[in-house]
């Protein structure tokens, strides 16, 4: 059989599946949920200075087997998400499984605080979210915008904290490698890869865009392609490893993230529709590709597109 540990910055996971922020990671009993049904490490919801309630409804809308959502970051505040991270801890440590915590900050100057915060429930990593495309900084941008103010952000968390870091990045930006670049520059020990594609709806009957937002993140099987890029493109310029996240809903899905040089693989709205569950059918699905196609591990898999692109047929 075909063995899909993964050794993820010193951090053991059983595979390389990782549930996606922003999900299912709202209480301990679902985490623990989403680790006995077979789910690597668990990402919890973004957290922020401050209890958040999100944009008004409509929020979310299933389409073309993915989602689009403006949920605006609505979390409880760091401190009320403390305890929350220190009961996910205690359930997911007898079952080998990672609790990787995800925070992020209207101001620079916030972001270091509220990993400080976060860093007391000793996550095994913590997730720095500067790409959300429903929620601007004060300064009318996200901080994946641009090189700069990734690197700023990256600086005041590492700054902050001793725990691993990971930055999650945009994908609708022009200089994808620079600003990978920057954040490992800064002291970012891996990067994640990526966040929701900026997209909107409209009801014509009603002429009104279908969310109250108006825009939201587009995920699903529709940005795989996209986030394949990402992680290729992100792989050739920086030497950490990646969380590659978007449009992962099967085994060869996963097995084509980590082709493209992931070393873990976040799955996010595949869940919609087959809840925790599919943790189990991508990691038997995967296990299989790996033995029909002759790996024996994840690592002989990692990042073959880069090693074959140049291959003449």
């Amino acid at each position: 059989m075909a063995n899909l540990t993964v050794d993820f910055l010193g951090i053991k996971l059983n595979n390389p599946l990782v549930l996606a922020s922003g999900v299912l990671g709202t209480s301990p009993a679902v985490m623990e949920r989403c680790a006995r049904e077979g789910v690597g490490a668990v990402t919890s919801k973004s957290a922020g200075t401050e209890a958040r309630d999100g944009h008004a409804n409509p929020v979310a809308l299933a389409w073309q087997g993915g989602v689009i959502n403006a949920i605006g970051l609505t979390n409880p505040g760091c401190h009320a998400e403390l305890p929350i991270l220190i009961e996910t801890k205690k359930r997911l440590k007898p079952l080998g499984v990672p609790l990787f915590a995800s925070i992020f900050a209207p101001r620079l100057e916030d972001f270091g605080e509220v990993a400080r915060v976060i860093a007391e429930a000793e996550p095994d990593l913590i997730e720095v979210n500067i790409s959300c495309p429903n929620v601007a900084s004060d300064f009318g941008t996200p901080f994946s915008a641009t090189a700069k103010s990734a690197a700023e952000v990256t600086r005041e968390v590492r700054r902050a904290v001793k725990i691993p870091i990971s930055v999650k990045l945009a994908p609708n930006v022009y200089n994808l490698g620079e600003i990978a670049r920057a954040v490992v520059a800064e002291g970012a020990d891996a990067i994640t890869a990526i966040n929701t594609v900026p997209g909107m709806l409209i009801d014509a009957y009603a002429a009104r865009p279908v969310l109250k937002n108006t825009t939201g993140g587009l995920s699903g099987p529709t940005i795989k392609p996209v986030a394949l890029r990402a992680v290729w493109e992100i792989s050739q310029v920086v030497d950490v490893p990646i969380i590659g996240t978007g449009g992962i809903s099967s085994g060869i899905d996963a097995a084509e993230m980590i082709m493209a040089g992931a070393a873990l693989v976040g799955v996010g709205s595949a869940l919609v529709n087959g809840g925790p569950a599919v943790f189990g059918k991508i990691n038997t699905e995967l296990q299989e590709f790996m033995r029909s196609q002759g790996y024996q591990d994840l690592e002989s898999m990692r990042g073959l597109v880069h090693r074959r692109a140049n291959d003449t047929v």
